[in-house]
C-alpha cells in the first residue's frame, strides 16, 4: 500500500500497473494524439512568433512533467492556440519575432507564469481562478479566435505583402498562387476529414502529403514559404538571461493573463475527464503540475504550454485510461525530434496556417454571446465589452480580459452591496413569498415581516439596516419586526453591530424583534457577542411554522396562519 503523502507529491505512483491489455489500448490512444501533437506544435510555435522547433520542444518535456505530477493524466498538454496567440501578441513591439531576444522574453513568460501557478497550487489557492467567469472567458475566446484567424490569413492565402499595401494597390501579384493552393487545399481537406472522421489524425497526413508535393514541385527552390531546416536532437538546457526592469514590468500583465487563460483551458478539459471517470478534480495539484510544465518549457528555450481541449477530447475518445497513453505519444514526439525533423523541411507554411485555422474554428460560437444576453443583460454586456476591447486593444489583448474581470467583480460587489430584501406574506399554497409581487396581505397588523437572501456581513448589513429603518420611519405603528433568517448562512462583526442596532430600534418603540430559523453558525456568533440576551424585545423561533403559530396566537383576530412555507 503506497503512502498517501508520497502519492500526493508523486501522483504517477498511483497509475495502474501496466498490463499487456492496458498498454495495447494506451499505445493506440497515444499514437493518435502524438500524430496531432507534432504538426500542431509547429503551427502554434509560428503563431507565438517562436522558432518552429520550439513547438516540438514544448510538446515533449513540458507534457512529460505535466502528466507525471498532474491529477488529470489524460490531458493533451503542449502548445495551444489561445496561449500561443497571447504570447505572440504580448511580445509584439518588444522584440523581433523569432529573434534571440523574443525567445528569451517568451521563456521568461513561461517561467514566471509557471512559478505563479506553482505558488498558487502549493498555497491551495486554486479557487482564485474562479474569478474568471464564463462571460469574461467567452468574450475573450471569441475575440481571440477572430484574431487568430486574421493573423493566419496572409500565410494561408500566400500574401507576399501587408494588408495595407494590398488595399492601397489591389493586385493578384501580391499573392503566391502555389502557397494559396497549398493553404486552401489543406484547409478544405482538414474540414472534410473532420466532418467525415473527426478523430482521425488528419493533420499529420496532410502535412506529409503537402511536404511530398512541395518537394516534387520544387516549391522551396522557387523561394516558396516552407518550414525549412529544423535542428534535430533533444532540447538543450536554456537560461534566458536577465531582462531589464522595464522589460520585466512589461511582462507583468501578460503573465497574469496567460496564467489565468491557460489554466482555464486546462480546467475545461480536466472537468470533462474527471466527470467521465467519476473522480474529483484536484485543481491545486494540476496548478502545481502545469506550473512545473511551464517552467520546464522555459528552461528548454520554449514557450508556455497548456492543456488542449481538442487533443484531450481525442485522447479520451481513443480510449486512454491513464498517463501511459501520454507517454506513448511523447515517444512519437521524441522519434520526430531525433530522426524526422528533416522530413518537415518542404512543408509549406500555408499548411501550418490551415492547421491553426481549422483548430480555432471550433472556438468561434457567436451564439454564445447572444445566449448570455438572453440569460443576463449585465453578464451579456460584460462578455460584449470583453470581446470588443480584446479586438480593439490588439496586440495588447490582455486588456480585454482585465477590464472584463474588473467589470465582473464590480457587478459581484454591487449585488453583494444590494441584497434581495423582501417583505413576505403567506401565499395560498402555504409558502412565504414576496408580498408585493404576489399582492398578499401582511402577516399581521403592526408587523413587518421580511427576508434577506444574503449573508449578514459588511457588504449587506448596511442595506438591511437602511431598509428596516426606512420602513419603521414611514410606518410608526409597526411594533413587531419578523426576520426570517434561514437564508443567512454567515454573520461577521459588522453584521453583529447592525443586529444590535436593529434590536435597539425596536426597543425604543417598545417593540419586539422576532428571529425565525436562525442557523447554528450565525447563532453561535451572536451568542459570543451577547447579542441574543433574553429580553422582552427579542423572540427566537426555530422554524417558520413556529413563528407563524406565535403570530397567530398574538393576533388571534386575524385569519389563521397555520401553514409553513414551501
Amino acid at each position: 500500500m503506497l503512502n498517501p503523502r508520497l502519492v500526493r507529491w508523486l501522483p504517477f505512483l498511483a497509475w495502474p500497473r501496466p498490463t499487456s491489455e492496458l498498454l495495447r489500448g494506451e499505445f493506440w490512444a497515444g499514437m493518435t494524439v502524438g500524430l496531432m501533437l507534432v504538426p500542431q506544435g509547429v503551427a502554434y510555435a509560428a503563431l507565438a512568433g517562436m522558432p518552429l522547433i520550439t513547438g516540438i520542444y514544448a510538446s515533449l518535456i513540458p507534457a512529460l512533467v505535466a502528466v507525471l505530477w498532474s491529477s488529470s493524466t489524460r490531458l493533451g498538454v503542449g502548445p495551444t492556440a489561445l496561449t500561443s496567440l497571447l504570447i505572440g501578441a504580448s511580445l509584439t513591439g518588444l522584440a523581433e519575432p523569432g529573434s534571440a531576444h523574443w525567445v528569451a522574453m517568451a521563456a521568461w513568460m513561461a517561467l514566471l507564469s509557471g512559478l505563479l501557478q506553482l505558488v498558487l497550487g502549493l498555497a491551495r489557492f486554486g479557487w482564485l481562478l474562479n474569478l474568471v467567469t464564463s462571460p469574461v472567458l467567452s468574450g475573450f475566446t471569441q475575440a481571440a479566435a477572430l484574431l487568430i484567424l486574421t493573423s493566419q490569413l496572409p500565410a494561408l492565402l500566400g500574401l507576399r505583402t501587408t494588408w495595407s499595401a494590398l488595399l492601397s494597390g489591389p493586385s493578384l501579384h501580391h499573392f503566391d498562387p502555389t502557397s494559396a493552393a497549398f493553404g486552401l487545399g489543406s484547409l478544405a481537406l482538414l474540414v472534410l476529414i473532420k466532418r467525415w472522421r473527426p478523430h482521425f489524425p488528419s493533420a499529420i497526413v496532410i502535412v506529409g502529403l503537402a511536404g511530398a508535393v512541395s518537394w516534387a514541385l520544387g516549391f522551396a527552390d522557387r523561394e516558396g514559404a516552407v518550414v525549412g531546416s529544423l535542428p534535430g536532437g533533444l532540447p538543450q538546457p536554456y537560461w534566458p538571461g536577465w531582462l531589464s526592469w522595464e522589460e520585466f514590468s512589461s511582462l507583468l500583465l501578460p503573465v497574469l493573463v496567460v496564467t489565468l487563460v491557460s489554466f482555464l483551458e486546462t480546467a475545461s478539459s480536466a472537468k470533462v475527464e474527471h466527470q467521465k471517470g467519476g473522480t474529483r478534480w484536484n485543481e491545486n495539484q494540476d496548478l502545481i503540475a502545469h506550473g512545473l510544465a511551464k517552467m520546464s518549457s522555459g528552461l528548454c528555450g520554449s514557450f508556455a504550454t497548456s492543456a488542449s481541449f481538442s487533443r484531450s477530447a481525442i485522447n479520451l475518445y481513443a480510449g486512454a485510461k491513464s498517463g501511459w497513453a501520454t507517454l506513448f505519444a511523447l515517444v512519437l514526439v521524441l522519434v520526430v525530434l531525433l530522426w524526422l525533423t528533416p522530413a518537415l523541411y518542404h512543408v509549406p507554411q500555408a499548411v501550418l496556417a490551415a492547421i491553426v485555422v481549422t483548430a480555432v474554428t471550433s472556438l468561434i460560437k457567436p451564439a454564445v454571446l447572444l445566449q448570455l444576453w438572453r440569460i443576463s443583460r449585465v453578464e451579456g454586456l460584460i462578455a460584449g465589452v470583453t470581446f470588443a476591447l480584446t479586438l480593439a486593444s490588439s496586440p495588447r489583448m490582455y486588456w480585454g480580459v482585465l477590464v472584463g474581470l474588473v467589470m465582473n467583480l464590480a457587478h459581484f460587489l454591487y449585488l453583494r452591496l444590494h441584497p434581495r430584501i423582501i417583505e413576505v406574506g403567506l401565499h395560498p399554497d402555504g409558502s412565504l413569498r414576496d408580498r408585493h409581487l404576489w399582492q398578499l396581505p401582511p402577516l399581521a397588523p403592526q408587523v413587518y415581516a421580511l427576508r434577506m437572501d444574503a449573508e449578514l456581513d459588511f457588504a449587506s448589513a448596511t442595506a438591511l439596516e437602511r431598509h428596516i429603518a426606512d420602513h419603521l420611519t414611514a410606518h410608526p405603528e409597526v411594533r413587531n419586526l419578523v426576520l426570517f433568517a434561514q437564508p443567512i448562512n454567515r454573520i461577521d462583526v459588522t453584521g453583529v453591530e447592525v443586529f444590535l442596532r436593529i434590536r435597539a430600534m425596536l426597543r425604543e418603540r417598545a417593540g419586539t424583534l422576532h428571529l425565525s430559523g436562525i442557523k447554528l453558525p450565525v447563532e453561535t456568533t451572536l451568542q459570543r457577542a451577547g447579542a441574543l440576551s433574553p429580553l422582552p424585545d427579542l423572540a427566537l423561533y426555530r422554524t417558520d411554522a413556529e413563528t407563524l403559530a406565535a403570530l397567530e396566537a398574538k393576533f388571534p383576530s386575524e385569519p389563521p396562519l397555520a401553514a409553513d412555507r414551501g
